[in-house]
């Protein structure tokens, strides 16, 4: 099965009779969804114990993608990374197995090429042999140049609704990461059932679909749908 989820585990009023009632959030989310994506990395570092709390709240076959911290992708934006990329990977040991890819969501500004961004992203993948995903939001990653550096690192690029990059699509095969922010209006906005089942038949196993739409509670019921419906058709 895919993993699917939403970003945050905050479950709304509105779908609260759709999870357990004992537990905590993340244990009653995560006894129906397989996945969940942690944003607060972005913002904040967490202690070891909160994440490791975490890591004990759900089954073993969930997983956690984790988000970069924003020093990282927008302060230091990919230079000179070394130290608190070791400090954020060092933070995230207690998920052990159920850590999921991590995900580097990159600034609008910042453009393919030079040699912090090819370093920067060499060194992630040095310390890190697991899946890794890139969104990046500047015109100049739809290049060659920028396909082949992350081909040959294996760093897979985010497949974002709605696309950020004119001419970035998705890739015929391989490990897919959705990352569904909601249009018209950007992370409000619901998604219909004909768009979530064409997004569903995008999916292959251990292929990733987040509904990031959460200003709402669009995306927590347009994950629910997708389940029910992959569901519904095994």
């Amino acid at each position: 099965m895919p993993f699917v989820g939403t970003a945050g585990w905050l479950i709304p009023g509105s779908v609260a009779a759709r999870f357990p009632t004992e537990g905590s959030a993340l244990a009653r989310y995560s006894a129906v969804f397989n996945a969940v994506e942690i944003n607060s990395t972005f913002y904040r570092r967490h202690k070891l114990q909160t994440i490791q709390r975490w890591a004990n709240s759900v089954p073993e076959d969930f997983r956690f993608s984790v988000k970069l911290p924003k020093q990282i992708t927008h302060e230091l934006r990919l230079a000179d990374l070394e130290q608190p990329l070791l400090r954020f990977l060092s933070d995230i040991e207690p998920l052990g197995a159920k850590l999921g890819p991590l995900l580097c969501q990159l600034p609008p500004t910042l453009e393919f090429g030079g040699s912090e961004v090819n370093s920067g992203l060499r060194f992630m993948r040095k310390q890190h042999g697991g899946e890794i995903v890139i969104e990046p939001r500047h015109e100049s990653w739809a290049s060659d140049g920028a396909s082949d550096l992350l081909d040959e690192l294996t760093i897979d690029r985010v497949v974002a609704d709605p696309i950020k990059i004119a001419g970035m699509v998705p890739a015929d095969e391989g490990f897919r990461y959705l990352r569904l922010h909601g249009k018209p209006k950007i992370y409000y906005s619901s998604y219909s059932s004909l768009e979530i089942g064409a997004f569903s038949e995008m999916l292959s196993q251990n292929d990733w679909c987040i509904f990031d739409n959460t200003a709402s509670d669009a995306a927590i019921e347009n994950a629910l749908e997708m389940v029910q419906n992959r569901e519904t058709r095994r």
